[in-house]
């Protein structure tokens, strides 16, 4: 993936960023052409340390009969992202560009055992229920043995063990403070929440440099107080 060096994201934030998201583009070769499907999976951890992505396709999957346990497969984890006019600039002479967050994941993929697919699925079931509370989460076992084998057996488990993670995040490092808020400010009073999201990522990364912006807003709530 190219990244030019201001835009690239560590070990540590690239895994969390994609945990996070548990959501990406699996991708493989079959001998003739790339194959890809988009999946959930979870990240883990082997007892070294070393992270490993668990994730499951139906058996009718073209990824299905792919796993080796040599071919090294990609998993492309994308975020939030916005387009940015020129026009928000606060520095002249700007183009457009396009602001994101991106993760790829490489490693050879092995298939799961039976068990382990038993285990990946309530842990993957486990990770998604718990951003629903108050909700109780739904389990596994609510599903009667019978449908559960049947449904286990429609289904292929693989794990990937990552031996490379690139991250990106373009996220207007390179450019100055006034820009930065300028164009903070601007993605963020966009309508759909891809920008929001950005935008409070933004916000996060250069806190000083909003605090003019936060004494102006004081300041003219105070005038219009006074006004009225």
């Amino acid at each position: 993936m190219y990244t030019p060096s201001f835009f690239q994201a560590d070990r540590a934030a690239s895994l969390a960023f994609a945990g996070a998201q548990g959501f990406g583009t699996v991708c493989a070769w079959d001998g003739s052409k790339p194959v890809a499907s988009p999946l959930p999976f979870c990240v883990e951890y082997a007892d070294d340390g070393s992270p490993r992505i668990a994730f499951h396709v139906a058996r009718g999957n073209a990824l299905a009969t792919l796993a080796d346990g040599k071919s090294r497969w990609l998993i492309a984890v994308t975020g939030s992202h916005t387009y940015v006019s020129p026009h928000w600039y606060a520095s002249p002479d700007q183009v457009p560009t396009w602001l994101y967050q991106v993760v790829h994941l490489t490693g050879a993929v092995r298939l799961m055992s039976s068990q382990e697919l038993e285990g990946h699925l309530e842990t993957l079931s486990k990770n998604f229920e718990s951003g629903l509370a108050p909700k109780p989460p739904w389990m596994l076992n609510e599903v009667s043995a019978g449908r559960r084998e049947m449904l286990m057996k429609a289904i292929t488990g693989f794990v990937m063990a990552v031996d490379e993670i690139e991250g990106s995040f373009k996220l207007n490092q390179h450019k100055s403070d006034a820009d930065h808020v300028a164009i903070t400010t601007a993605i963020g009073s966009q309508t759909h929440s891809g920008a929001q999201e950005l935008a409070r990522t933004m916000r996060g990364m250069r806190p000083h440099a909003f605090v003019n912006e936060a004494s102006d807003i004081h300041a003219s709530a105070t005038l219009e107080g006074k006004t009225l």
